[in-house]
């Protein structure tokens, strides 16, 4: 008898499932899609119901053919491709290619790769979902239709080379919007007037901010919006008492956090790890198809993590209630288990980001994982424990304090129990918003009403209201999900999309919209309105998942949406001009031909410096960007890059780099100006870790780049030699 042929679509995932199933089973990996549409043509006949024409992908012969030897010699074949619509789809070009009929017990998923999830799953198979299936089917046509009819145009209108897609030109937009609103936001005066107390027995110093008027019983509230009013109360409360007039004591709890989806595992990463969403979700794949495990061979570690279901097991309740019980006492588990709700039907399909194995804590292997491998499971792991564990408890205070009838308003509070903070303590984004949010919130002493204190300081300062923050790829990806924009599995190739086509770029944490991503945005949203409209795009994405639950037919989506999506295109084929993308000129003479100009154009990896003779004169060279500050090594001035090998990503080097002589000064940090490390003497640099600025030393061998902080390392990224960054070429 042969034996039994099981297909999955990764090498790791094959080894981890190979622990579980006896010798009769063979395993073998598809490596991803084994079929597509055509890349030459459309590849979708559009008059015969968008039907589609599947080729085998270029590459894949070795594999295929693998398969089909395997697969006539098995007694039975298994697909156990990812349990979402990518994977079912996957299956379904299997089945195809290898002549399993799809309607037969062919088909097995689980959500987790553990031995009881496999086994499970091995001995109850089914056949293929075609729901699951036309929704991907209907998806990818989609998306092939308009990036077909969109890209050429933009081609015609704008510049060759560039391209369209559904969810990436919505992505882009909500960028573009973004910086819209900033630049037209008008920033309105206010004033703080914050006053710093003790009691007169004590010295206890904190702060108390103005609130407003007394009026009777009541307080008017009253914005400071100038130097004026500022000044006028400043006279008036001059050398008054300061009394504390009221005490309002209370408690509240703090509820958990639900366990993570994809979405928020890559907003919590970036915040917390500062992981862009494409590391994020490559290192969680990583602990999903499985990892090598010391003394125990290749051990997948969490759950399914293309998820927006915040569904948990019962067993797996069960057992980090357990846990939770262990390890933090019976006060840490909540009364009973805890279940979040989903927003509707199509999210249920599987379970949260959660641990897979409960006796395999992040401390207990951490030596056979990588840095980041274990920094993203130990973050899976706290958010789903601390999502059971008990509220926490904390005691408020608001003290109302008035000089004459003036009333300044503090804020306090004290965690009277943990509760989950235990495990998942809270963290904020570092923001101006966020500062004046938490003004006022102090530690405070022990108070009577009638008491009089002490002024220690009265510290008028004048604010301007902030426009609103640019996107970073947390936020935006945040925004995405709210606004029903893509899907769990596109979040991380919509913005990596976005930047490589050079329609946004991240100038530290944030992403902005270069030029080309201005122009052709405009250009969509006068004449596609669908295509890049937000509230549009939310619905077809429900009527995707519709076409999943098996509630609409996928041909009839198609047909609703491509009639007028392609009078559109002809309509703007005709009407719309050519934009003439602005061309800077360098003022220099090319040295090449010496007849063009030498203008500044923008590529795929940023900008660079091109003959206007192009395509006679292919003479391209590198913009140098002057950057502040001046080379630590030799004095001189320096320069900023773009690396196109680091996907866009800006590095420094002296001015000489180059020349003769040539300084060999590089580096992904700027260097502080003028400057030391107080160890070793080395050249300091700038450094960013959750939003803060920081002075760090250059060199990455001195003692003083070892940091520690409540428990975990906050490892930065050490100065780049000329060995492992070489200047980008255009």
């Amino acid at each position: 008898m042969g034996k039994k042929l099981v297909i999955v679509e990764s090498p790791a995932k094959a080894k981890t499932i190979g622990r579980y199933l006896g010798k009769e089973y063979r395993i073998s990996a598809s490596v991803g899609h084994i079929r597509d549409l055509p890349s030459s043509t459309i590849g979708v006949d559009i008059k015969k119901n968008f039907k589609p024409t599947y080729i085998n992908m270029k590459g894949k012969e070795k594999v295929i053919r693998e398969l089909k030897d395997l697969s006539k010699d098995a007694d039975q074949v298994y697909i156990a491709t990812d349990p979402d619509r990518e994977g079912e789809a996957i299956a379904w070009h299997i089945a195809g290619v290898l002549g399993i009929d799809a309607t037969s017990a062919c088909r097995i998923s689980f959500n987790e790769i553990t031995q009881k999830a496999v086994l499970s799953a091995i001995s109850e198979p089914r056949p293929i979902d075609l729901d699951l299936v036309n929704a991907q089917q209907a998806r990818r046509i989609l998306d092939r239709l308009v990036g077909y009819e969109l890209s050429p145009l933009l081609w015609k209108k704008v510049r060759k080379g560039l391209s369209a897609g559904r969810v990436q030109s919505v992505a882009t937009r909500m960028v573009v919007d973004r910086e819209n609103e900033i630049l037209a936001f008008n920033k309105e005066e206010y004033w703080n007037l914050t006053a710093e107390l003790t009691p007169k027995d004590v010295s206890f110093p904190f702060r108390s901010r103005y609130h407003g008027k007394k009026k009777g019983a009541k307080i008017e509230k009253i914005k400071l919006t100038n130097k004026e009013s500022t000044d006028a109360i400043l006279e008036e409360i001059k050398a008054a008492p300061y009394i504390v007039d009221s005490i309002k004591k209370g408690s509240k709890q703090r509820q958990p956090f639900a366990p993570f989806t994809t979405s928020t595992l890559q907003q919590e990463a970036s915040r917390r790890l500062s992981f862009t969403s494409r590391k994020t979700m490559s290192v969680a794949q990583q602990l999903y198809e499985g990892v090598e495990i010391a003394g125990q061979g290749q051990v997948a570690l969490v759950s399914y993590i293309r998820t927006d279901s915040v569904r948990v097991s019962d067993e797996a309740l069960s057992m980090a209630r357990d846990l939770i019980k262990e390890r933090y006492g019976d006060h840490y588990v909540s009364r009973s288990p805890r279940h979040f709700s989903n927003k509707n039907k199509s999210q249920d399909a599987h379970e949260a980001v959660r641990p897979a194995h409960f006796d395999l804590s992040p401390e207990s292997i951490h030596g056979s994982l990588s840095n980041d491998q274990y920094r993203l499971y130990k973050l899976i792991w706290d958010r789903f424990l601390s999502s059971q564990m008990a509220s926490a408890e904390v005691d408020t205070v608001s003290l109302d304090i008035t000089c004459l009838q003036h009333v300044f308003r503090t804020q306090g509070e004290t965690i009277r129990f943990m509760g989950f903070l235990a495990a998942y303590a809270d963290i904020s984004e570092d923001s101006a918003e966020d500062e004046e949010k938490s003004a006022g919130k102090e530690k405070l002493p022990e108070l009577q009403e009638g008491q009089e204190l002490t002024l220690l300081k009265l510290t008028p300062e004048q604010k301007f209201t902030q426009p609103p923050a640019r996107y970073t790829e947390a936020t935006l990806i945040k925004a995405m999900e709210e606004k029903g924009i893509g899907r769990p599995s596109t979040y991380a190739p919509t913005i990596s999309t976005i930047l490589e086509r050079n329609y946004v770029e991240k100038q530290t944490k944030y992403l902005c919209p270069t030029e080309l991503g201005m122009v052709v945005s405009k250009l969509l949203s006068e004449n596609f309105e669908n295509i890049v409209d937000v509230a549009f795009t939310a619905q077809m994405e429900e009527m995707l998942d519709e076409i999943e639950l098996g509630k609409k037919d996928w041909v009839a989506v198609l047909s609703e949406f491509y009639p007028v999506f392609h009078e559109q295109v002809v309509r703007a084929a005709a009407d719309v001009e050519k934009v003439e993308m602005k061309q800077e000129q360098t003022g220099e003479k090319c040295p090449d031909c010496e007849k063009g100009e030498l203008l500044i154009k923008e590529g795929r990896y940023g900008k660079f410096v091109a003959c206007s003779n192009f395509p006679e004169c292919k003479y391209t060279k590198n913009l140098e960007i002057v950057a502040k500050g001046n080379c630590p090594l030799c004095h001189s001035g320096l320069v900023s890059h773009t690396s196109r090998k680091f996907k866009g990503r800006t590095f420094y080097t002296c001015d000489k780099k180059g020349t003769d002589p040539e300084c060999g000064f590089i580096s992904w940090d700027l260097p502080v100006e003028g400057k030391t490390c107080s160890v070793c003497g080395s050249y300091m640099v700038w450094k960013r870790f959750r939003g803060k600025t920081y002075p760090k030393c250059g060199n990455k061998d001195c003692t003083s780049n070892v940091r520690k902080s409540a428990g975990k390392s906050a490892e930065t990224e050490t100065a780049v030699t000329s060995e492992v960054l070489a200047l980008p070429e255009n």
